[in-house]
């Protein structure tokens, strides 16, 4: 694990200087956050999210995708060069225009965690008139 997060964090200041990011609001704090997400992700250590951490990331999230769901998501991701999606393909999603499926559900992931608790105990009384 350590010897990954130190192979992932000599990549991200390739990004810091790239021109391309060079307007990105608060890059080094993305870049910390999406390389801990990607650890996360990649199971096996190797350096690559795979099909099955693929698989295993979108149970987690709670929005289980079939066989050829999945390999279409590296496919967008890698734009069909790879079967895995390796950190820097993962970075340039996160950080690109273009909206992959899989950089919409990562986006999805942290708004479900931001938002505040649910309520809990009975829903409140409503009257006929409030009803749509």
């Amino acid at each position: 694990k350590a010897r990954q997060e130190r192979r992932l964090a000599e990549i991200n200041p390739a990004f810091l200087c790239d021109q391309k990011y060079s307007d990105e609001e608060n890059l080094p704090e993305k870049l910390a956050a999406f390389k801990e997400k990607y650890m996360e992700f990649d199971l096996n250590n190797e350096g690559e999210i795979d099909l099955m951490s693929l698989k295993r990331m979108m149970e987690k999230l709670g929005v289980p995708k079939t066989h050829l769901e999945m390999k279409k998501m590296i496919s967008e991701v890698t734009g069909g060069v790879s079967d895995t999606i390796s950190y820097r393909d993962f970075v340039n999603m996160m950080l690109g225009k273009r909206s992959a499926v899989l950089k919409l559900v990562m986006m999805f992931e942290g708004k479900a965690n931001e938002n505040s608790p649910k309520p809990v105990g009975p829903p409140p009384e409503r009257d006929i008139a409030s009803l749509p």
